[in-house]
């Protein structure tokens, strides 16, 4: 073996994925040395205990509690131990020091992304986050480097692996939400406590992480609108289905054009909507293809056109994979030296809130069966300004006293979101309608 200069690389963190990285480090650090023209040595692995049980057989005399004296002996810093505290104040002393660090905390860079960006660049060090966003699939580098030069104009991703295993499930199988659910905290898909998956939150995360690179903008955690999946239920899968659609929890990032609008205060000019919601993707979409826990990111993007990247959004192993790529490019830079390439964040593109969103529905209303009702739901649509491109009543049950009910599926043309919003909310108090039995988005038709 060749006689490479030696990188000390430190590793914060021994769960699923941190495990896995410490156990290929010392398994291929001759291969990976080859790679990175650098050799790598795990000095040490930071934990909170050190009898705590690991997924890998790895060295005792790696492991300490000691994460600062860690730090501060690195030239690369590895920080997968997850949330917020003391994740941020390792990562920012580890810049300080001179360390390149290497992290795929999603929840970080999303609440304090341009805090750790604008350290390392004061002074000359790099922030590597392959695995932030989608596990295993490179999307970060794509992203940040090979369409630089073009204008991404799209992304729609499916990024949490629990929530699709889970609409895929109900689409396929029929089964409920809740039982597939618990099946999936058992197979391990799903957390204990599923909030972060099932309610949004994870998706919202990589949302602002993809949009701040795609459109070179600091996009806040807040200005990500975000509905999660509780709400779905098999009558909304099976209605999806009989119109050609599945139901997927997508992370869109869109670049809009507006126009101006005095009457909701819009100027016109370029701005972004970054949103998290349940949504009606057509079956001849690629995303509608991604099954189990797997996840796609599908970017358009004005010269390059439609890009798929698809693979496996979690697992330690899988994750692994992304978080040492970017070490053996940290490594690269150590040896090549220089500064590190700073976040392109100067557009400074406004985040509009949801309400400014143009897009399709599908409408689901239980009404009256009676004359005059479709007339009276067609006017309160027309004075909303939302057009009807398809309606389908199906006769539904009979309700006490011997009046009909029927099930009224409504797809629009395109409407602004506040004018859907506003619309719906008439019909729900017109008297017509029984009862708004959903309201679901359309997304790439």
């Amino acid at each position: 073996m060749i006689d490479y200069r030696r990188l000390r690389v430190a590793l914060l963190g021994a769960g699923a994925v941190g495990s896995q990285v410490a156990s290929l480090l010392l398994r291929h650090g001759d291969e990976l040395a080859d790679r990175a023209g650098a050799a790598l040595e795990l000095v040490g692995i930071a934990v909170r205990d050190l009898d705590a049980p690991r997924d890998t057989d790895l060295p005792r005399e790696l492991f300490t509690t000691d994460a600062e004296s860690l730090i501060l002996g690195a030239d690369i810093v590895i920080e997968l131990m997850g949330g917020i505290e003391p994740a941020r104040t390792y990562l920012l002393q580890a810049i300080n020091s001179g360390a390149d660090v290497v992290t795929a905390n999603k929840a970080l860079l999303a609440t304090h992304g341009s805090e750790i960006f604008d350290a390392a660049d004061q002074v000359g060090a790099q922030v590597y986050y392959e695995a932030a966003a989608a596990g295993a699939i490179p999307i970060i580098r794509p992203l940040r480097d090979s369409l630089a030069g073009d204008r991404v104009q799209r992304i729609m991703g499916i990024v949490n692996g629990t929530t699709n295993y889970i609409l895929d499930r109900m689409d396929t199988e029929g089964a409920e939400l809740v039982d597939v659910l618990t099946e999936a905290q058992a197979l391990g898909y799903a957390e204990s406590d599923p909030t972060a998956d099932v309610e949004g939150y994870d998706a919202a995360q990589k949302a602002a992480i993809l949009a701040s690179l795609a459109f070179h903008t600091a996009v806040p955690l807040s200005a990500v609108h975000r509905e999660g999946i509780m709400t779905i239920d098999k009558t909304m899968i099976d209605a999806a289905r009989h119109a050609g659609y599945v139901i997927k929890l997508l992370a869109v990032c869109e670049r809009l054009q507006e126009q101006t609008d005095a009457a909701a205060s819009v100027s016109p000019g370029e701005s972004i909507s970054v949103r998290v919601y349940p949504a009606l993707v057509p079956r001849t979409h690629p995303l509608a293809s991604v099954h189990g826990a797997n996840n796609a990111v599908f970017v358009q993007a004005e010269a390059a056109g439609n890009l798929m990247f698809y693979g496996a959004g979690a697992g330690g192993v899988q994750t692994a994979s992304a978080v040492l790529g970017d070490v053996v490019s940290a490594a690269r830079r150590h040896i090549a030296g220089g500064v590190g390439v700073g976040e392109s964040t100067l557009a400074n593109l406004p985040v509009v809130p949801i309400g400014r969103v143009t897009t399709r529905y599908q409408i689901t209303l239980e009404v009256d069966d009676r004359p005059g009702v479709l007339a009276t739901v067609a006017g309160i649509l027309s004075d909303g300004r939302v057009s009807i491109a398809t309606m389908e009543q199906t006769l539904e049950q009979t309700l006490e006293g011997g009046a009909d009910t029927a099930r009224l599926v409504i797809g629009t043309h395109k409407a602004r979101e506040q004018d859907l919003s506003e619309t719906v909310e008439r019909l729900a108090a017109s008297g017509v309608v029984e009862r708004v039995a959903s309201v679901l988005r359309v997304e790439g038709d």
